[in-house]
Parts: structure tokens; C-alpha cells; sequence
């Protein structure tokens, strides 16, 4: 309806000046709450054109649009905005279009956007930092298909290299044979129980080896002036790679691994199915899923091929001890590795052959990275380089950057243990959840098990919104208690909205209520015309958060549509009026917002109950 408003504006100023104006110069945005008007059009750009005062040319066309148009009644003009106020034609024909299944959803483009999240690694649990991860990408997945995009979800695990031999010494050493079936334990706790044990193991060896050998280390290296506990704290990697016995035994089974030694790799296997096994059930915990799974100790070797045609191309260079690099200088950045000097490959040369793979497999059009803003860098410089070698894809990569997770106590720590578990904190919010219900009320009589549903929407709705709606670059601290908050800026107050919808809907059938017309009868509110003009605006805002790709844009619309509702439910009486068509109309836009609500929650991994 407002691409009409807009047609028959631009009609009027033709009319009124006989000049032919260009779709994207009619812009129209819901009138300011301090002046009179629905809808505000402003005219400034065209005072060139028409050689005439703003105010004047808005007067003309406000006229105009009174003489021609159904859906204007009347009009301001402040300072040259021209204020319209429209009929309850046009109101009647707004609600119609946010009533109907598809309205926000747009048609395919034809184009594939893969969207990379998670990307965990083998040798531990996913932590409070993955979950924001998750969400973030599953959200951008979801809003790309809600725009017409063939949305690709995918991830690289990170399934090789010395942490992971970690865990797997740990396991030899200390494991005495268990296994996540022998103590219950889920698979990718169970490792990274022993990749935390590794780190209690070395830290021991370490402590040891100062008050010995170390003393003349020591001596020997330290910086002048520098005290013991700070050389030791910055020695702590040289001793790993050069004295530590375990750190030895580790870098003997990675060497082993990249030669394809049996034993070690059937070790591998076996340990990284167990943490797949633990990552699924999270995965489905959470409600996410992949279409598609690399793994790093498959995509480790790509690339290398990319190195020699850019090479050969004169894109790199090769320095005296055989590494290969390239010069970013003109574009700001530095000179970056591309190939170690013993032809191993870097991070660099791995994403640089899984873009090229992911491209030939899937042809997609886009391709967008959830990674920590700790690696901005990183894929400033690995778009660059895709743009110099002139992939088709290149100028449509995205790094959605979002900043690191705290705790209220300080930052997590993976080698000790004191990350908040993802899987523990769903079991959280869902138990806060449950608290929350039972206490309130309303799910009396219920099955526990349909019961058990109900908390556990809502206390993923608790999590997830608390974790969305903060903009993804923003550096977050999580606060537990806050989270579960069922009151404020949270998931459970929109579900609540939602909730009252269907409460009135099933008031409404259980009464025997038989709606009538009403269009072309309804004297429409301030709040009705507000709410209905924030409805309209649903396909913008999910274009503005793909744009941005930023999902809180969808969070913080949901919420103010959930806090208008709420406030409309106080004001008004939806069904017991004594005017059946205003009961009519109040179920249906009831109706139409409770389903709105319902679609823009989806795109965030969030789901309505009906009760709660």
C-alpha cells in the first residue's frame, strides 16, 4: 500500500509541475510523533528542479494529492515537510497487506550465500563464545533466505594439529582405557577433560623443571633486571617446544599423524568421533544445523596450488629461504606469509584453497565468515588477495565480526577449565525457566511434558535474545542472572506478547464470535496507525540486517512490536467491545502482529509458545 501512496505522489507532482519524477526520489518515512501526519515526504530536492520556495512546492502537491488521491484527507507543511494524513482506505489496505502468510518474505533471487559459524576444534567442548558464534551465524543464514538468498550453512572444524594431539596424549597417558560410553560422559566433555588434564600435566612438569634445570636457564637468558616469575611466565612456550618431555611426546604424534601412521590416526578417529558425536547433540540443543562440513584435516593441504599461479603470476614472491609472500603495502597492509619456507601451508594458504573449493563446489555468489574480531585482520587480508587473484566472488566476502564473550569473573579459559559450558547453560536456562513458570503460574494441568516444551522455548529464548540483541561488534559480558530475566529487554516478554495473542484468539473461539467487515468503517488510533506503520516496515528491517548483517536489528524490532502490542492489550479491549467491527478488526491485527512476531523470532532461532 505504500508503493501506491508513493505512486500517487509521485502522479501529483507531475501533475502539479508536469515533471516526471524518478521512483528513488520519492521518499517517504512515518511522520515525526511531535507534528500532525501519518506519512512525511520531503521536498527540498526538488526545489532545484522546480525553482520555487520549499514551502510553496509542498503546499502545491499536498493540495494536489487532497484533489486526487483516495488514500490523503489532508496535509501540513512545516519548514518545507509535507505532512500527510491519510484515509482509512489506506489503513484498511495496509492491514491487508501484513495480514497475508507471505508478507516480508521475498521471492528468490537465484543467488547462493554461504554463511561459515561454529568452526570449532576437536580438542574441547563448545563454550559461551561458540554459542554467540552460533546464533550470529545461524541468524544471518536465516535473514538471508527471508531476503531471497539460497542461504549455504557451513563450517570448518578445526580437527588437527597440536592441541588436538594434546588431548590425545592426555588420553594415552592418563586415560587407563575409558571412554565416554564407560563414564557417561558426552563425547566432546570427555576430551576436553583431557586437554584440560594436559595443562594441569605440563604446568606440573613446568613448575618442576624452574626449580632445577630452569635456575640456569634462567640466569643465562633473563633479560637485565628481569625477576623469575616474569622470565618464566614468558618462557613458558620456548620450554614446551624445547625441554618439556610431554610437549616432546605431542609434537612426536603430530609428526606421526602427518605421516599417516596407523596407530596414531585410528587414535584420532576415534577421539574425534567422540567429540562429533557431542557437538551434534549441542547442535540440536540449540536448534542449529549445517548443510555443509569441512574439516581442516582435509583443507590443510589446499591452496598450495593457488601459491604457485600467483607466483607465476607475479601476485607473490619468494624470499631467499624459500617462503613464499605477498606485498599488501599499496593497499595498507603489510607483506604476509603465504608458504613457509619448508613449503608447509599457513592458515592464509588454507582459506585461500577451501574459497576456491567452496566456489567450485557450490557456485555461490557470497560468502560470509562469523569470526572474532581477534582475526579482522586476517580476512582484510585474505579478501584482498582472493580480489587480486581475481576469484568471481571476491568483491561479495564478509567477515561478520563480533566481539570476544566475559564473564562477570574475568575472561574464559579453555586449558583450565573455566569456560561456561554451552551445554550447561541450556540446562541453566532451562531450569531458570521452569522456575520462573512455576511460580507465575498458568501451565496448570498441563503433562510434565508438554510442560518441559513450554520452559525450554522459553529458556532458549532467554539466551539466545540476550546474546542477539547486543550489535555484533560490540564486546559482551555475560551476566547468568541476567539472561534469564523473564522481565525487560528479553526473549520470554516477547513470547509473552505473543502468548496474550493466542490467549485472545482462543477466547475469541471459544466464545462463538463471528467477525463482520469493517474496512471503510474503522476510525483508526494513534496507536493502531503506529503499530500498523511498524508492521509495514518488517521487509526494510530485515533487508537493513542483512545489509549490516546484523541480526539485533531484527531483536530490538521484535521488541519494540512486542512492548506496542503489550501497551495496545492494556489500552484497548479486543474483543468484549460492544462494536462487533472494531472487534473484528482488533482481532485481526492481533492476528497479523502475533504472526509477525512469530516470523521475526524464527530468524533468530527463537520459537513462540502458546502458553507460558
Amino acid at each position: 500500500m505504500l508503493l501506491k501512496l508513493k505512486e500517487d505522489l509521485k502522479q501529483s507532482v507531475q501533475a502539479a509541475y508536469d515533471v516526471t519524477m524518478d521512483d528513488n526520489a520519492i521518499i517517504l518515512s512515518p511522520t515525526k510523533k511531535e507534528f500532525n501526519g501519518d506519512y512525511t515526504f520531503v521536498v527540498f530536492p526538488l526545489v532545484k528542479t522546480l525553482k520555487n520556495n520549499p514551502q510553496v512546492i509542498a503546499e502545491t502537491i499536498g493540495n494536489e494529492m487532497v484533489k486526487s488521491s483516495e488514500l490523503v484527507d489532508g496535509f501540513n507543511v512545516v519548514k518545507g515537510f509535507l505532512n500527510l494524513s491519510l484515509t482509512s482506505i489506506f489503513w484498511d489496505a495496509l492491514l491487508n497487506d501484513v495480514s497475508k502468510s507471505d508478507f516480508g518474505i521475498q521471492s528468490p533471487n537465484g543467488k547462493k550465500m554461504m554463511v561459515e559459524f561454529s568452526s570449532p576444534n576437536t580438542n574441547k567442548p563448545l563454550h559461551l563464545g561458540h554459542i554467540r558464534n552460533i546464533l550470529l551465524g545461524w541468524s544471518i543464514s536465516q535473514i538471508a533466505e527471508a531476503n531471497g538468498y539460497e542461504a549455504i550453512k557451513t563450517q570448518i572444524i578445526n580437527d588437527r594439529g597440536i592441541a588436538v594431539c594434546k588431548s590425545m596424549i592426555s588420553w594415552q597417558k592418563f586415560g587407563k582405557g575409558e571412554t565416554p560410553q564407560s563414564t557417561g560422559i558426552k563425547g566432546d566433555h570427555f576430551v576436553g577433560k583431557y586437554y584440560v588434564q594436559f595443562e594441569k600435566a605440563f604446568q606440573e612438569e613446568y613448575k618442576d623443571w624452574q626449580k632445577g634445570e630452569g635456575q640456569n636457564v634462567y640466569t643465562e637468558n633473563r633479560k637485565e633486571a628481569e625477576g623469575a616469575e616474569a622470565f618464566f611466565k614468558r618462557y613458558k612456550n620456548q620450554y614446551f617446544n624445547e625441554f618439556s618431555k610431554i610437549g616432546k611426546e605431542t609434537k612426536a604424534m603430530l609428526i606421526k599423524w602427518e605421516s599417516g601412521d596407523e596407530e596414531t590416526v585410528a587414535l584420532w578417529e576415534k577421539m574425534n568421533n567422540w567429540v562429533y558425536e557431542g557437538f551434534e547433540k549441542t547442535y540440536q540443543a540449540l536448534g542449529v544445523s549445517f548443510d555443509s562440513i569441512n574439516y581442516e584435516s582435509e583443507t590443510y593441504l589446499l591452496g598450495k596450488a593457488t601459491v604457485e599461479k600467483g607466483l607465476k603470476e607475479g601476485l607473490f614472491y619468494k624470499k631467499d629461504d624459500g617462503s613464499v609472500w605477498v606485498d599488501l603495502e599499496d593497499a595498507g597492509m603489510d607483506h604476509k606469509i603465504i608458504l613457509r619456507s619448508d613449503g608447509t601451508s599457513v592458515y592464509m594458504t588454507q582459506d585461500l584453497g577451501t574459497a576456491q573449493m567452496r566456489y567450485e563446489k557450490f557456485g555461490i555468489d557470497s560468502m560470509i565468515y562469523t569470526v572474532a574480531d581477534e582475526q579482522d585482520y586476517h580476512f582484510k587480508v585474505l579478501f584482498e588477495i582472493l580480489k587480486r587473484l581475481g576469484e568471481p566472488y571476491a568483491d561479495q566476502l564478509h567477515h561478520l565480526s563480533y566481539g570476544m564473550v566475559d564473564l562477570t569473573t574475568g575472561k574464559m579459559k579453555s586449558r583450565e577449565g573455566t569456560v561456561v559450558d554451552a551445554d550447561d547453560l541450556v540446562v541453566d536456562v532451562f531450569e531458570a525457566a521452569k522456575k520462573s513458570s512455576t511460580e507465575r503460574g498458568g501451565l496448570e494441568g498441563m503433562e510434565e511434558k508438554e510442560k518441559d516444551k513450554i520452559y525450554n522455548k522459553i529458556g532458549l529464548a532467554a539466551l539466545k535474545y540476550f546474546i542477539i540483541k547486543i550489535n555484533p561488534r560490540k564486546r559482551m559480558t555475560f551476566d547468568p542472572n541476567e539472561s534469564v530475566d523473564m522481565q525487560g529487554t528479553t526473549g520470554p516478554y516477547i513470547q509473552n506478547a505473543y502468548v496474550r495473542i493466542q490467549s485472545v484468539l482462543r477466547k475469541v473461539k471459544q466464545s462463538g464470535f463471528n467477525e463482520v467487515p469493517f474496512k471503510g468503517e474503522i476510525t483508526y488510533n494513534n496507536l493502531d496507525k503506529e503499530i500498523l506503520v511498524m508492521m509495514e516496515s518488517y521487509p526494510s528491517v530485515i533487508a537493513e540486517a542483512l545489509e549490516k548483517y546484523d541480526p539485533s536489528v531484527v531483536a530490538n524490532y521484535c521488541y519494540t512490536l512486542a512492548k506496542s502490542f503489550h501497551r495496545y492489550y492494556h489500552d484497548n479491549v479486543i474483543l468484549d467491545t460492544e462494536n462487533p467491527k472494531v472487534s473484528s478488526y482488533r482481532i485481526n491485527l492481533a492476528t497479523s502482529l502475533g504472526k509477525l512476531l512469530a516470523k521475526g523470532m524464527k530468524l533468530l532461532g527463537i520459537e513462540m509458545p502458546d502458553y507460558m
